[in-house]
């Protein structure tokens, strides 16, 4: 719930990275809902007088909505540190170390959470030891059932799923567009669903699992972004003994990764009912077609409600 009074808030959204166009259509939302409480709220797209305008007109807190590099590699969130102001997510050091899926992966599976085998491979290394013979061993080891992935970024850009060794050469190549490390994981079959975490001040909470069906067999990015593309199942349809696993896998992740606020956390569920950790996003999207506004939606809350309490908690921790 927000404060009795009305907050000076900033909004960060836009940006350069791949994902600008998605960050500012989460951005407005923000807005959005901040602006139906009352707040004064203002929407700036960063740039080189960002920092300048921070220090001459100090807001009570600013509100992150930057997808991609530019907002969740850690790098600005230093920067905002060190203005002294409070902001909403994740501090950098959480923010670098979930930023890196690979890193994600290692501190989550010493937390207990199942992640599927995985290669990462550097394009140096990819061409030093030869192409041909680098993927042979990567198949030999983890199959031929394969998800090939930026082992930065997100939005599903540059992401492939490989069912043949002859697909693997063009999904490093999709890979390595977006990011000089690759993560090769081994395919786990089963209910894809994403988990939002919010932390209002109480400890982390996972909202009501989103179960995703993408209508063409990928959660692609067009398939996140454009209406219509993905089907979505809010609860998930999972048992409860199931759910709850997931849940706590969910929150699991967060802690591990020291998470600060809000994050989603995407699972595998297989048939077993064993939740598999993908990766986790530290600003997680919120447009009209994103995980995060369903799931609140789904527990009950008025998303300006929570991105309110979520700036209000924001004051409390600095």
């Amino acid at each position: 719930m927000a404060e009795k009074h009305a907050l000076n808030i900033l909004v960060l959204a836009g940006g350069i990275s791949h994902e600008r166009d998605i960050s500012l259509r989460s951005g407005r939302r923000v807005v959005d809902g901040l602006n139906s409480l009352g707040h004064t709220v203002t929407l700036r797209d960063p740039d080189a007088s960002l920092l300048g305008a921070i220090a001459e007109n100090r807001p009570d807190v600013i509100w992150p909505a930057l997808h991609g590099a530019s907002g969740e590699d850690g790098a600005l969130r230093a920067l905002l540190e060190q203005t002294g102001i409070p902001f909403v997510g994740s501090r950098s050091d959480a923010a670098r170390l979930a930023w890196s899926k690979p890193t994600a992966k290692t501190l989550v599976a010493r937390a207990g959470v199942a992640t599927p085998a995985s290669v990462t491979l550097p394009q140096e290394t990819f061409r030093e030891l030869g192409a041909n013979s680098v993927l042979a061993t990567v198949v030999a080891g983890l199959g031929e059932s394969l998800v090939v992935k930026p082992a930065q970024g997100g939005s599903a850009q540059g992401v492939s799923i490989v069912q043949s060794a002859d697909d693997l050469p063009r999904a490093m190549v999709d890979a390595y567009t977006y990011s000089d490390v690759a993560l090769i994981e081994r395919k786990i079959e089963g209910v894809e669903v994403s988990i939002a975490v919010i932390d209002t001040g109480d400890g982390p909470e996972a909202l009501p699992a989103v179960e995703i069906e993408p209508l063409a067999g990928a959660y692609t990015f067009d398939a996140r972004y454009n209406a219509g593309e993905t089907r979505f199942y809010v609860p998930a349809r999972l048992d409860e003994s199931v759910s709850a696993r997931v849940a706590a896998a969910a929150t699991t992740a967060h802690l591990a990764l020291g998470l600060r606020h809000l994050s989603r956390i995407d699972l595998i569920v297989d048939d077993s009912g064993t939740p598999w950790f993908l990766e986790a996003n530290v600003l997680p999207g919120l447009t009209e077609t994103s995980i995060m506004p369903q799931a609140i939606a789904a527990s009950g809350r008025d998303l300006g409600e929570v991105y309110a309490a979520l700036a209000v908690a924001a004051i409390a921790d600095q």
